[in-house]
């Protein structure tokens, strides 16, 4: 599982401080040695301000209650620095912590600055409420940095302040687990991205690299997650990042799509990326679908799916358990090994009219009884047109076409889509659609040649 552990990608895209809990769902899966995660961690504390957990990993590391002296003068060194960023902040801090701030029916920005100057309160204090919110945030408490990051937030004019401040913001509160919030500061730092008019093409592309990266411990434990992650990811311009820089995270679009059945229509999409990403990266979750839609390999299939459920069980992102009376389960996993081999089922039963069950059983990696049993419930369920012979063990697919009324549906389907994107067509086009002659109203040839195609 070493070989398919993600984390030393991943780690580059984010902070520090959420790399600590990937390294602690490592340590807990016992996928690397104990001592190389220790020393991992060891070297990213050593850059934060979190030394008494630092000194903690020290002492595990090397197996010692004693720690070097350097490591205690720089505890005394964060606790002193600690003090002078509160004493910087204390004014502001209290002004806008005070009931009458907290209360106030007009919280826009350039009011609270003009109140501010009333209280002789400027650029300076600003500043310091920064970076003591930046400090707490170093130190661990994420908490204190969430709330200080926000009303610096409120307060700040500065356009590159604001974006790492929510930067910051979004940080926390994925650390402290409050999904519903991190996804309301991931939707914010997403439009401030958008809007931001960067000077270097590459520091957007970084930021929307970054986006997608933190984005995943808030959509693999949001209870809505499953959709956010597609509608970033398949996103025209977050797809590009991701094949420009980041073709490692087809793992989790991958796995949100299967185990999405909403989301069916939109897998096509997935497979042409995963086709022309093929020699960039793959693991077994992309390899199922690749075995499965482009070769039409069942074996492999097959082959890839017992290896999937490894590959989730031991992702920090998609092994996550629930607890479930005495015992705990990975739902995602459920999830994803049912739809699997419903995708395996389908694609079999499309080429072939005849399938013996015993043979089905060995593609989806179940005994005969339990494949029988699977398959009876799908049939019922999904109102499938086949039947089953118990004598025999096979499985009779009926032929099926669809008649006038299904295939009227079907074609008018995206005729909206079709239409939206005619309509943008003609407002770009350098001809207006309409042109009036006296009082009558003519449809220009641009416009007419659209109107002929729908």
């Amino acid at each position: 599982m070493a070989n398919h552990d993600l984390t030393s990608k991943i780690a580059l895209n984010l902070d520090r401080h959420l790399v600590l809990p990937l390294l602690e769902f490592l340590q807990e899966k016992k996928i690397h040695p104990d001592v190389q995660i220790l020393k991992a961690k060891d070297a990213l504390l050593s850059q934060t301000n979190m030394v008494d957990y630092a000194m903690d990993i020290y002492k595990s590391l090397h197996q010692t209650d004693d720690v070097p002296q350097e490591m205690i003068n720089r505890r005394a060194e964060v606790v002193r620095r600690m003090k002078l960023l509160e004493d910087a902040a204390e004014s502001i801090i209290t002004f806008l912590q005070s009931p009458n701030m907290i209360n106030e029916p007009r919280p826009d920005k350039q009011y609270v600055l003009q109140l501010l100057q009333g209280y002789q309160i400027g650029a300076e204090q600003i500043e310091a409420l920064y970076q003591y919110a930046k400090f707490q945030f170093e130190c661990g408490n994420y908490s204190g940095a969430a709330d200080y990051l926000h009303q610096y937030r409120a307060i700040c004019t500065n356009p590159d302040r604001i974006l790492n401040a929510c930067w910051g913001k979004l940080a926390s509160e994925i650390l402290m687990q409050n999904w519903d919030e991190a996804l309301d500061e991931l939707n914010r730092l997403r439009e401030i991205i958008e809007s931001k008019n960067f000077k270097n093409p590459l520091t957007l592309l970084q930021n929307r690299i970054w986006l997608m990266h933190w984005s995943l411990f808030i959509f693999f434990n949001h209870e809505n997650g499953r959709n956010g992650v597609i509608d970033l990811f398949l996103n025209d311009r977050y797809m590009n990042a991701l094949q420009t820089n980041a073709p490692h995270l087809l793992r989790y679009l991958a796995t949100a799509l299967i185990v999405n059945k909403k989301r069916r229509p939109q897998l096509k999409e997935l497979i042409k990326v995963i086709q022309q990403e093929q020699s960039a990266y793959k693991d077994p979750i992309t390899e199922f679908l690749y075995c499965l839609y482009v070769n039409y390999d069942f074996d492999g299939a097959q082959q890839k799916l017992r290896e999937c459920e490894d590959v989730i069980l031991n992702d920090p992102f998609l092994g996550k358990r629930a607890e479930e009376g005495n015992f705990s389960t990975v739902p995602l996993r459920d999830d994803f090994l049912e739809n699997a081999r419903l995708f395996i089922f389908e694609a079999y039963c499309r080429i072939h009219q005849r399938i013996d069950i015993g043979t089905l059983a060995q593609k989806l990696n179940m005994n005969f009884d339990e494949a029988e049993r699977w398959i009876v419930n799908l049939v019922q369920n999904a109102k499938l047109d086949a039947k089953i012979d118990s004598k025999l063990g096979t499985v009779v697919m009926e032929p099926t076409s669809l008649n006038v009324y299904e295939q009227i549906i079907e074609n008018t389907k995206s005729l909206s889509l079709r239409t939206y994107k005619y309509v943008n067509l003609v407002l770009e086009s350098a001809a207006p659609p309409f042109t009036s002659v006296g009082s009558t109203i003519c449809i220009t040839p641009v416009l007419r040649a659209i109107f002929a195609k729908l």
